[in-house]
C-alpha cells in the first residue's frame, strides 16, 4: 500500500505542505514532476494536473505554483538524506530508488568524460514515479503462461502506461512462491531501471517471490549471463527489452534451458514481428506466449493471449 507519510517525507517542507493538503487518494498517485521555474505537476488517475501552493488540482495553469530552484535543491537533500555522494552511481544513471521502491528520475547538466557520463549536476528536473504493487492482477493470466508443468516463454506486449511492468511483476511473484498447478521456479530477475523490485540499499521494496534473485541497476545483457552462469534460475525474467545485444542474450539463455518472461512496446503481435532484433526468437518459433494489454478500458485490459503460432488462447 502506497504510504502518504512515506511520500510527503521525499519532498521539500514547502511541497510537502502543499502534497498534504491534497484531496486525493494517494493510492492512485502515480508521478510527480518538478521543474526549477515551472508548474508542479503530478499525473493521477491518468490524467495530468497542476498543483497549486493551497494544495488543490487544478488544469488551469494560471493557479498552478511554479517553483525555485531551492525546492528542487531541497528536496534532493531529502531523498539523499543528506549524502548524495554515496549515490553518485545511481546519480549518474540518471535516476534514484528510494524506499518504498519509488524511484526518482533526475535531470540536469551531464558531465561527460571519454564519451561515458561520469555525473550529473545542476540537477534542475525530478520525476517522483511511485510503485503500485497490484498483486493478484496476473491470476487470470497464468493458467495460459505453461504447458507440460513448465513455464511458456513469453512476451508481455502493450504500450507505454497500460500495465506491463505491473502484470510481470505479479508473474514473477506468483509464479515464484508456487501457484496450485505449479510447483515454485527459481526465477533471476534482471533489473536495469529499478522498476520490478524496486530495490532499495540491495533489498527488493516489492514482494518478488520467495524463489527470485534480483541483479538492481544491472544492464540486460550482462545480467542475463550472470544469473545463467552464477544464480542457475528456471526462469529469467527482463522488462522493456529492445536491443540485439539483449535479444541475443536471451536467445543464449534459452539455448540453457532457462525460460523467458520478458516485456516489450508494442500494440500488437504483428508490431513485435516487424521489429528485426526479434526476427531470429520468432523464426525459430522460440517464443509460446503472447499477452497483449492495452488500457481500452483502464490501465492494464487484457486484450488477448497468443500462442506461438498466432492462435488466440484467449
Amino acid at each position: 500500500m502506497l504510504q502518504k507519510e512515506e511520500i510527503l517525507k521525499l519532498f521539500s517542507l514547502e511541497i510537502r505542505q502543499a502534497l498534504a493538503r491534497l484531496p486525493l487518494d494517494f493510492e492512485r498517485l502515480q508521478e510527480i514532476r518538478l521543474r526549477v521555474n515551472a508548474p508542479v505537476l503530478c499525473i493521477y488517475e491518468n490524467q495530468e494536473f497542476y498543483i497549486s501552493r493551497e494544495g488543490m488540482l487544478t488544469k488551469d495553469i494560471r493557479n498552478s505554483w511554479t517553483i525555485p530552484k531551492k525546492e528542487i535543491q531541497e528536496t534532493m537533500e531529502y531523498i539523499g538524506n543528506y549524502s548524495l555522494y554515496a549515490y553518485e552511481d545511481e546519480v549518474r544513471q540518471g535516476f534514484l530508488t528510494v524506499q518504498g521502491g519509488h524511484r526518482v528520475g533526475i535531470a540536469g547538466k551531464a558531465v561527460v568524460e571519454k564519451g561515458c557520463v561520469k555525473a550529473l549536476k545542476y540537477i534542475s528536473f525530478l520525476n517522483v514515479r511511485f510503485a503500485h504493487e497490484v498483486k493478484g492482477c496476473a491470476s487470470n493470466v497464468l493458467p495460459y503462461l505453461s504447458e507440460g508443468g513448465r513455464v511458456c516463454n513469453t512476451l508481455i506486449v502493450s504500450p507505454p502506461r497500460c500495465g506491463k511492468t505491473t502484470l510481470l511483476r505479479d508473474c514473477i511473484r506468483q509464479l515464484s512462491n508456487g501457484t496450485c498447478k505449479m510447483e515454485g521456479q527459481t526465477i533471476g530477475v534482471v533489473d536495469q531501471r529499478s522498476e520490478l523490485g524496486g530495490c532499495y540499499l540491495g533489498i527488493p521494496q516489492n514482494d518478488l517471490g520467495i524463489r527470485t534473485d534480483v541483479l538492481d541497476c544491472c544492464p540486460k545483457t550482462e545480467g542475463i549471463f550472470m544469473l545463467v552462469r552464477s544464480m542457475s534460475p528456471q526462469v529469467i525474467a527482463v522488462d522493456e527489452i529492445g536491443t540485439w545485444e539483449e535479444a541475443k542474450a536471451i536467445e543464449t539463455a534459452l539455448s540453457t534451458g532457462c525460460k523467458l518472461l520478458a516485456t516489450v512496446h508494442g500494440s500488437s503481435i504483428e508490431d513485435i514481428q516487424a521489429k528485426q532484433v526479434f526476427q531470429a526468437l520468432l523464426e525459430e518459433e522460440k517464443i509460446q506466449r503472447y499477452v497483449l494489454l492495452s488500457g481500452q478500458r483502464g490501465v492494464g485490459t487484457l486484450q488477448a493471449i497468443y500462442n506461438g503460432k498466432g492462435e488466440r488462447l484467449c
